[in-house]
């Protein structure tokens, strides 16, 4: 494995940062996730949007120009050799002291890895997965807005641990008015009489770039998409639901604290958006020059 460490290209034994980095002592630093399909990194310009506006409102200045930053991705996949592969790319607020204090860490720390991911088994694309709603709530957006993409992903992990703990590979996440948010790492869609509908990024979901593809998609069939607050009542009586995301891409939802979501099984609209995302995966993003 191969990973792009501050300008360089390197083993993976040899790619180390301080103990002292603020990315690891406070979780201070924002990263994103892309996928590569067959040699096409997916939407990197849209990736690349977040990141920068993720660390303009942390006052984080990225060391380096977003050509620069795209022609990394691309060296980091072609010395990888992977033309299938999930891209970690991570920006941190550098080495410092064990204070808190961000002034006193000069340099941020860049670092991009590119790897093999599944995140959920393939019977969970084919038959649906089985949420549970967890107790562990998402920030409330006057505390912090969880649309910046930071390094500081202990809430989610939580909310993924009480999942674990009832037995689902995904939890539904609340926020403290009982409005559905999102899952630990996806985004939630449901479908209601051939409507889709997905939490607004107001309420603090964050806004996803698998998300925006899947809306274009359903826009582009004739679907209406509508961003709007719902519950967990309208996912009980709701015809489908499914997940977007980076990692996993689409999946069905057929279950819900035990009730069957639908028929029980996926969809036709979700099955038509895995099929329809599948062939833009393809062609919409950075190509790789493997040569």
């Amino acid at each position: 494995m191969k990973i792009w460490l501050d300008g360089q290209i390197c083993d993976k034994a040899d790619a180390r940062i301080s103990v002292f980095d603020h990315g690891l002592l406070y979780g201070d630093g924002v990263f994103e996730g892309l996928r590569v399909y067959e040699g096409c990194v997916f939407r990197m310009e849209q990736h690349l949007d977040r990141l920068y506006d993720s660390a303009q409102v942390i006052l984080l200045s990225i060391p380096y120009t977003r050509a620069e930053i795209s022609k990394a991705i691309c060296d980091t996949v072609r010395a990888s050799g992977l033309r299938n592969c999930y891209i970690r790319l991570v920006v941190t607020r550098g080495m410092g002291d064990l204070g808190l204090n961000p002034a006193n860490c000069p340099r941020p720390t860049v670092f991009i890895i590119a790897a093999p991911i599944s995140l959920y088994p393939p019977e969970s694309y084919a038959h649906g997965l089985n949420l549970v709603t967890v107790p562990t709530q998402r920030f409330h957006v006057a505390s912090w807005n969880p649309r910046v993409k930071s390094l500081n992903y202990l809430n989610n992990i939580m909310a993924k641990i009480e999942g674990q703990a009832a037995g689902a590979l995904e939890a539904l996440m609340l926020d403290h008015n009982g409005y559905v948010i999102e899952c630990t790492a996806d985004n939630v869609f449901i479908v209601r009489g051939g409507v889709l509908f997905t939490p607004p990024a107001y309420l603090g979901a964050l806004r996803g770039i698998t998300q925006a593809a899947i809306e274009d998609l359903a826009t582009g069939l004739g679907m209406t998409v509508r961003h709007e607050p719902f519950t967990r009542y309208e996912i009980f009586t709701a015809d489908e639901m499914f997940l977007t995301g980076t990692a996993a891409e689409v999946i069905p939802v057929t279950m819900v604290d035990r009730r069957p979501i639908g028929t029980g099984q996926p969809g036709p609209i979700t099955r038509r958006l895995m099929e329809e995302f599948r062939r833009l995966a393809l062609t919409d993003g950075t190509r790789v020059n493997f040569e």
